[in-house]
């Protein structure tokens, strides 16, 4: 049974849990965590050089880290990855909008103020700049879902499953999704599908 390293509260943890639940595969959860030291231990490391959850460990000791990584070798050959070629492109271009243009902004502002650990790197400057970057981020999911239920074509994608994740706990950074209705309602939809578990769920 494959392993899945990370933190119960992570959005980048919780995708390939979702997905794993989405699809209906077992694993194991092992929670590790930056804020106790143990993204910092050698064992970890050995599996993830730059100290990052999540990490999926295969029955025969392979690491995987990267959560969008993760996510494409757990969705290889699913209904969650497109066969047409130019939809698994879009797929893959919003799975990279998530972590270049989304998580820096959405996922950061959230964890500056959830964690305290982290409260000393909350300034007023980067509060602000994480606010003004995410709204732009979920401004753009925005004008994709006002008029189409899911990000590409007409079914979930492993897309989805990757901006769910911290978008749909936007609130906690201080993101309003009223001023996103389209967002809101495709939230409501992922949370609909069969399978679905939400971010708290373990195995």
């Amino acid at each position: 049974m494959i392993t899945i390293h990370g933190m119960a509260d992570s959005g980048n943890c919780y995708k390939p849990r979702l997905l794993a639940a989405l699809i209906g595969l077992p694993f194991r959860h092992n929670e590790v965590s930056f804020l106790d030291g143990g993204t910092a231990r050698p064992a970890f490391r050995a599996m993830a050089p730059l100290g990052k959850v999540p990490v999926l460990q295969l029955d025969d000791g392979r690491a995987l880290p990267e959560s969008n990584a993760i996510l494409t070798y757990l969705g290889d050959g699913t209904a969650f990855v497109p066969q047409d070629r130019f939809a698994h492109a879009e797929m893959l271009a919003w799975m990279f909008f998530e972590q270049y243009s989304h998580e820096p902004h959405v996922a950061v502002r959230r964890s500056l103020t959830v964690y305290p650990a982290l409260a000393a790197a909350a300034t007023p400057e980067r509060m602000a700049a994480t606010l003004e970057g995410g709204r732009k981020a979920l401004g753009v999911m925005e004008l994709r879902l006002a008029a189409h239920e899911w990000l590409v074509g007409d079914a979930p994608s492993l897309a989805d499953i990757a901006l769910y994740a911290y978008t749909h706990v936007a609130a906690e950074g201080g993101f309003d999704l009223g001023e996103t209705p389209g967002v809101a309602r495709w939230v409501e939809r992922v949370a609909a599908l069969p399978g679905y578990r939400p971010m708290t769920w373990l195995p």
